[in-house]
Parts: C-alpha cells; structure tokens; sequence
C-alpha cells in the first residue's frame, strides 16, 4: 500500500500538468455521462414511474415511494408477456434498418466517393453540392422530407407524373419504413462519402499503375488496390456508421412524431415513447431498454473489433 501511494505520488510530481489538463475533460464527463448512466441502472432495478417518483409541488415535497425489484424489469422486457411486440419486434426492426441504412450509406457514399476521385471538370463544385445534406441541420432536413413524402407532396406528385403506384409514405406501415429509410440514406451518404474520399486519396497513386501495368483489370484494381487500402477508413466509418444509425433518434422522430408509425418505431425511439411519450411515464421501463441498447452496442464492438484484428492477422 504504502509502494502505491509513492508511485501515485512520484507520477503526479512528474505528469502534473497533465493530470490538470484532463482533470475538467474528466469532470464533464463524470457529470454528463457517468452520473445519468449509474442513475439509468439504478432505475433499471425499481419500478420508478411519473406516479411515484418524487417531486415538489408548491412549498410540499413528495418524496420517492418506488420499490426495489432486482432484475424484473429486464425479464419482463425480454421474457415477459407481450415481450415480442414490446421489445423483439421492434428489436429485429432496429437491427434490419441498421443493416439496410449502413449498406446504402456505405454503397452509395463509396461510388461517388470514386467518382470525385476522378478527373472531372467542376468536380469541386460537385463535392460541394454532395455535402450539403450533411451541412444541413437534420431537423430542416427532415421536416423538408416530410412535407415532400405528404400526401400531394412532391414525391407523390412525381411518382404520379410516371404513372407508378403513390403510396402513404407517412400512414402505411411498410412505406413509413421505407420512407425512414430513404431519408436516413439522404443525411447520412454525405458523411461515408466524404470519410471514403480521404480514403482514396490516401492510397498511392503507384500501386494502380503497377496493377494496371500487370494487366489487372478494372475490377481486380479494385478489389485487390482500392477495398484493401480502405480498410482502415471503412473499419471505422462502418462501426460509427452502426452506433448512430442503431441509436438514431432524430429522423423517427420528427419524420412521424409521438405516436404515429409504431411500427416504424426503433428501440431508442420506444424507450423515450416509455419515458417521456405516455402517461404514467415508466422510467424503469425505458431506462431498462437503454441499458439493453448500450449493452447490445458494447457487445456488437467487441466482436467486430476481434474480427478486424483476426481479418488484419490473416491477411498478413
């Protein structure tokens, strides 16, 4: 023990000025995150709602009057009655719209990230006018989005022009889907895009010569030049591209509201529609389905990391 102390003691003489500059990145972060997550487990282990939960009223403070109840609101999440409909099937609707929307985020932003590494005349102006749905604040995007996907709107309006079928895009279950979908891939294409461009312009500029001089066709230059000296960019846009598209809030939210599209509803949206969307609000409910989200992501980077690395020994 006492070893320690002078280890801590020698360290701090040494990297003082580096324990100060940490020290208020360290404290925001305990405030901001440390503390509302013990709380959020904390109450993933009572059975706190609006109704018992304590708060003032006037000079007279109701005090907490929920119970302790262990691991019940995690059993009844995901083995309870009605879990299906509760949590799995929104569950299997967050993990396929995460799947569906990094695909295309990825597909897309890659094929015109190749296409602005090319010589092109006005490629600036180009790359310019691809990065605008990025640049613009997503509420305005959204809420652009919305009055296009109207009934009447311009998208109807259009699809009417060719003669093809004008679906409810915010009434119909499957179209709401689709259409969170469609504009998740218009704000988040930009984003991949860009990450994938600095990707390419990184990769020597030799290594295509001495394929294409070796007679490597277009799709072997490719596969065997351009997928390789992106991995490090694409293993890291992909995994953030997963976080924020499994954890995407904002376009489910303003793209239907509180309590329209409940089948288009992701599992963070079901969380805040459990806390802040329905009276009596269940804190415990939905503080339970965002320490499940947070433990789903943690466990999804581990494996994926494990794999990048078994990926990166193998191909050494």
């Amino acid at each position: 023990m006492t070893a320690l102390v002078q280890r801590l003691k020698r360290s701090y003489s040494t990297y003082w000025y580096a324990y100060a500059m940490a020290a208020p990145v360290v404290i925001v972060l305990g405030v901001l995150v440390a503390y509302p997550l013990g709380r959020g487990i904390y109450l993933t282990l009572t059975d706190a709602t609006s109704l018992n939960v304590g708060h003032t009223i006037g000079v007279n403070h109701i005090p907490d009057s929920f119970k302790f109840v262990g691991l019940h609101n995690y059993q009844d999440v995901l083995f309870g009655q009605g879990s299906y409909d509760r949590f799995w099937s929104h569950f299997i609707w967050t993990v396929s719209w995460t799947v569906i929307c990094v695909g295309l985020h990825f597909s897309l932003g890659l094929g015109l990230a190749m296409m602005l590494n090319q010589k092109l005349r006005g490629r600036t102006f180009y790359r310019l006018l691809l990065i605008v749905p990025w640049a613009v604040p997503s509420f305005v995007t959204v809420f652009s989005w919305r009055l296009m996907l109207a009934d009447g709107g311009l998208v109807n309006m259009l699809l009417g022009s060719l003669h093809l079928p004008q679906p409810s895009w915010l009434e119909d279950p499957l179209a709401q889907k689709a259409a969170a979908i469609l504009v998740n891939t218009w704000c988040g294409v930009p984003f991949m895009m860009v990450s994938l461009l600095g990707g390419l312009q990184a990769i020597p500029a030799e290594l295509y010569e001495a394929a294409e001089m070796d007679g490597a066709s277009a799709w072997q230059r490719f596969r065997y030049v351009t997928l390789p000296g992106l991995r490090p960019v694409t293993s890291t846009v992909v995994l953030l591209g997963v976080i924020w598209t499994f954890n995407q809030f904002t376009i489910i939210f303003l793209l239907f509201g509180k309590t329209n599209a409940p089948d288009a509803q992701i599992l963070v949206t079901w969380a805040y529609q459990l806390g802040f969307g329905q009276l009596p609000r269940d804190y415990a409910q939905s503080a339970t389905y965002g320490i499940i989200l947070l433990s789903i992501l943690i466990v999804f980077t581990g494996f994926y990391q494990r794999w990048l690395k078994r990926n990166d020994q193998t191909a050494i």
